[in-house]
This record gives C-alpha cells, structure tokens and sequence, in this order.
C-alpha cells in the first residue's frame, strides 16, 4: 500500500495535534516534522532508547500498575549498574532475546543505567537497534542482580554464553515504553525526566 506524501504547505504543529486527538492517551506525538523521500522509520535510525518502569516498595500503587512493574522485595540499583556496565558496547545479545534463524544478534548497546527516584527505579536501554524481547530480558537480569540473587560480575558469562537460558526471565512488557527514535538529521525527541 502506498501512503501519499503530504502537501508542501501541512501545518505541522496542526498535524501532531491532530495525531494526538485521534491516539489518545497510550501514544503521544510531541513534534512533527518533513522528511526526505528516501526516509525509512525504521532503517533511518540511529538509535532506539526504551525506560523500563519498576516501582520497588512494600505495597503496589493502582494508578502506576498499568505502566510499571511492581516488585516487593529491595533492589540494589548500585549492583544493577556495575552488571549493566558489562553489557555495553557492540556485543552478540544472544542471551537477551529471541533472535531469528540466520539473523544477527550483533548491536550496539549505547546506554543502560538505572536510577532511583524514591520508589521508583527506571532503567534506560540505548541501542542502535534491539533483538526481539532483548529490553525486558536485560531488566529481568538486571533485577536478579539487584536482589542479590546474581553477582554483577556473573552478567559477562551470562552474555558469552549466547544461549537465552543463561540470561533471567523476561520482564512483563507493561513496564516498558518506547521513549525516542533518534535519526542522523536531528529528529528525535528524547524527554530528558527519563
């Protein structure tokens, strides 16, 4: 299906308001902007940062349970960020996602980090691209670390292993949002409070 191009003379502020009166609540357009002919959403970017939401305390709170991970037990944030230190760089990701026959499992992860903000713990993954389920199975990891229930420095076997049963279980997907798409031409928006 081809989809036309706009016209030269779009309102663009016009526009992303418009896409935010018919998207509603779960997918928000902060800007719009034209594009070359030759841009590809998805083969065009440079980098992809998803933040994943966990809120560690005693009891769940009901206005965050649809977009954060909820989780009792105490977290050491420090011993996520030392294990999510031998994560970065261009790296095989084998065993933090499913990876398709004959396909690559090679990227480049930029960043992941983990900060606190009182209750709430986020945690930022940069790549130039993920494999599939690859986010959620590193904060699934990165959560056992933080339990004390894997060493920081176990994370480096995990990740030569290249077999997804070395890696923790794979986090449920309500606490992951797809932050900013960042293009060589300066188009993302990444929202800094992440």
């Amino acid at each position: 299906m081809s989809v036309p191009d706009a016209p030269d003379d779009l309102d663009l502020d016009w526009f992303a308001g418009s896409l935010n009166g018919m998207l509603g609540p779960d997918i928000s357009i902060s800007r719009a902007s034209s594009a070359p002919d030759s841009f590809d959403a998805r083969h065009s970017a440079r980098s992809r940062l998803y933040v994943y939401a966990v809120l560690q305390r005693a009891a769940p709170d009901p206005f965050l349970a649809p977009t954060t991970l909820w989780h009792r037990k105490p977290l050491d944030v420090d011993a996520m960020n030392e294990a999510a230190g031998h994560l970065l760089g261009p790296n095989d990701f084998s065993s933090f996602g499913r990876v398709e026959p004959g396909a690559s499992a090679e990227r480049n992860l930029f960043e992941l980090r983990c900060r606190r903000a009182g209750d709430l713990i986020r945690i930022r993954a940069r790549a130039n691209s993920f494999i599939q389920q690859m986010v959620r199975s590193l904060v699934g990891t990165l959560i056992q670390v933080g339990e004390g229930r894997r060493f920081p420095d176990d994370i480096s076997q995990v990740h030569a292993a290249r077999d997804r049963a070395a890696a923790g279980p794979v986090a449920p997907p309500h606490g992951l949002c797809l932050v900013s798409v960042e293009y060589d031409e300066g188009w993302s928006h990444p929202l800094s409070s992440f």
